[in-house]
């Protein structure tokens, strides 16, 4: 996902749910939806720390849901939010939490 309109309707559309490092944002693919790939972005603002630290957070965030895309309906958009948090937790917290998450948001 790269367009902010996209960002912002799946904010604004989808299910919200939180954990402790981080936020997710889900719209379930649907009908129509079901032939296009499933769209991930990722949101790690300057509140999570200096520009190492948010690259190292946006890095275990790409890895641990690269291995969940096949558990997400296709055609489902997801927004995953790193809290200030996540700059302290290690790649198994994260993906324990994106999990719950995605789990919770119903999208596995």
């Amino acid at each position: 996902m790269r367009d902010g309109q996209d960002f912002t309707s799946t904010v604004r559309r989808g299910r919200k749910v939180a954990q402790p490092l981080l936020v997710a944002h889900v719209v379930p693919g649907s009908g129509a939806d079901v032939d296009r790939p499933t769209s991930v972005g990722f949101v790690v603002s300057k509140a999570v720390g200096p520009a190492v630290t948010r690259n190292r957070v946006k890095r275990r965030l790409r890895h641990a849901m690269r291995d969940r895309l096949t558990a997400v309906p296709s055609g489902s958009r997801v927004v995953v939010r790193a809290l200030p948090a996540a700059a302290g937790a290690d790649f198994g917290e994260l993906s324990d939490q994106l999990d719950a998450a995605l789990h919770r948001a119903g999208a596995r």
